[in-house]
């Protein structure tokens, strides 16, 4: 047996800690937007990475920089949105864009816009084999301390092989990175509940003499969210998170999806599970102005960076994108293989409307001009959002 340092260099254990470092501030439904009432949330994405959501060269004032995201999100915190949702690189795609290749570290970025922001959540999205369950851990408490209870974190098994080989690594197995995912959760549940001491001892991991302090503001734990469409990612959405984001093609599919997800985690786990998808939102007064805009968007397309996205998809280092692999690669050039939303303020409304009765309770998407079309669409969408009863 491995004599450990402790008992190496005759330390003197930790004694009991008190209640402010081994217990939550907070139940999460009082601070976390994710938990609130909104019968349609509404979120961001992909606002710390170059482009967004759109692999082409369309005009937009759009850009990586700290002053620029932190505007963006301060926009939306104030127009009332729930959820900002980081998409987590550490290589671009090539092509002439090198699609998301410029961008921010996502948990840094979360603690940034934590602290520029007042009620919006704010995630992290986390390659699980990219970082440590107890680095994790420690980044995802600061953050949510720094938010008084508004993180959320968005776990991805890595599903891009040259990014798992920068780290000097080959990517697991499809149905195993989901196994390694599981033990990852476990590791990191315990690490943020976990009152005294204690060891992992599993597959993946092994650790002795564990401790984590302070725990998340926010009790049981944060808001936990997965984006895995497989029946190895439905399988770990309906076991363990609070959100699966679904990338579906109709509004028939998007119904029997939800409908599956949520009963499984009923009745095989005795949870609840919300779903949320995402998208492109093109947004005019007209819809042929509308239509326009999403169609300069695929003419100025990066077909090279589209083509490389579909390559690795294809190569099975995704099962979450196996219905758009088949389909043109417009598809990833406006909205990153998501749900496109394209028309008058009224036409959104109404897609929103469809989304949600098809069983959607949220919807995070990427704008052509995130800042400025922000402003467009908290004047002219908002407003008949609430009409429908979709937003109060």
């Amino acid at each position: 047996m491995t004599v450990t340092a402790n008992e190496r260099l005759g330390l003197a254990p930790t004694d009991p800690r008190p209640p402010a470092e081994t217990q939550p501030a907070a139940d999460r439904t009082e601070t976390n937007p994710l938990f609130g009432d909104q019968k349609m949330k509404l979120g961001l994405f992909g606002t710390n990475c170059s482009y967004g959501l759109i692999m082409s060269h369309a005009p937009s004032s759009y850009e990586i920089t700290w002053e620029h995201t932190k505007e963006i999100a301060q926009r939306a915190d104030r127009l009332g949105f729930d959820v900002l949702v980081p998409v987590a690189r550490w290589k671009g795609f090539g092509g002439s864009t090198n699609f998301n290749g410029n961008c921010f570290e996502t948990y840094t970025w979360a603690a940034g816009v934590a602290e520029a922001t007042e009620r919006i959540a704010i995630a992290a999205t986390s390659h699980l084999p990219t970082m440590h369950p107890i680095v994790a851990a420690k980044q995802a408490t600061t953050v949510d301390r720094i938010s008084g209870g508004r993180f959320a974190l968005n776990m991805v098994m890595g599903w891009v092989p040259p990014e798992m080989e920068m780290f000097g690594s080959e990517q697991r197995e499809h149905d195993e990175r989901y196994a390694y995912g599981q033990e990852w959760l476990d590791f990191v549940n315990k690490l943020w509940t976990e009152q005294g001491t204690f060891g992992i001892h599993s597959t993946y991991f092994d650790a002795e003499l564990l401790e984590a302090y302070p725990k998340p503001h926010q009790g049981p734990r944060p808001a936990l969210i997965n984006a895995g469409n497989s029946p190895s990612g439905i399988e770990f959405s309906a076991r363990n998170v609070d959100f699966n984001f679904a990338s579906l093609d109709t509004l028939e599919n998007i119904k029997g999806y939800t409908t599956k997800l949520k009963a499984k985690a009923r009745e095989e786990y005795q949870r609840e599970i919300h779903a949320m998808t995402y998208g492109l939102v093109v947004c005019r007064d007209t819809e042929e102005e509308a239509k326009r805009a999403f169609q300069q968007v695929v003419d100025e397309g990066d077909w090279g960076a589209a083509g490389n996205v579909i390559k690795i998809a294809g190569s099975g280092a995704s099962q979450s994108f196996d219905h758009a692999v088949k389909e043109m690669q417009e598809r990833f050039i406006a909205g990153w293989g998501g749900y496109p939303i394209v028309g008058t303020p009224e036409q959104v409304t109404e897609e929103l409307g469809r989304l949600n009765e098809a069983g959607m309770e949220g919807m995070i998407f990427g704008l052509i001009d995130y800042n400025e079309e922000l402003k467009y669409f908290g004047d002219e969408v908002m407003p008949l959002l609430k009409q429908a009863g979709l937003r109060h």
